[in-house]
């Protein structure tokens, strides 16, 4: 049986390399992106399960966020952002962008299987 596919942008080597190996962990296979130019076109032409975005980053993820939204071969794909607890004015920005869910850093680490649970069920 193949491994759904979880799609993973982020900047920051920390919490980014921990999720990946926690999906992982979580029987997911993980394809990283490192340039928020190329998510978009990365997520249509793989076609994951879900996006996972860091959204402190230098790039313009509400933007990019936006556009995976705006596309309609993209537009069921739950992405689930994510951003340091103590960055709420990215929560807010990340709502309006279209994420699915936004999670601190904290309640990310520590409840990942039920926040992948409840992302599938909003879209």
């Amino acid at each position: 049986m193949t491994q759904p596919l979880a799609l993973l942008y982020y900047e920051r080597l920390m919490p980014g390399s921990q999720l990946a190996n926690r999906l992982q962990d979580l029987k997911y296979r993980v394809l990283t992106v490192n340039n928020i130019a190329s998510l978009g076109e990365t997520a249509r032409r793989e076609q994951p399960l879900f996006l996972m975005v860091d959204l402190e980053t230098r790039g313009a993820v509400m933007e990019t966020i936006q556009t995976i939204k705006a596309d309609s071969s993209t537009s069921h794909l739950p992405i689930i952002a994510f951003a340091p607890d103590k960055k709420s004015e990215l929560f807010a920005a990340a709502q309006d962008a279209g994420a699915s869910l936004i999670i601190g850093e904290t309640a990310l680490a520590s409840h990942l299987p039920q926040l992948l649970d409840q992302a599938m069920h909003l879209d």
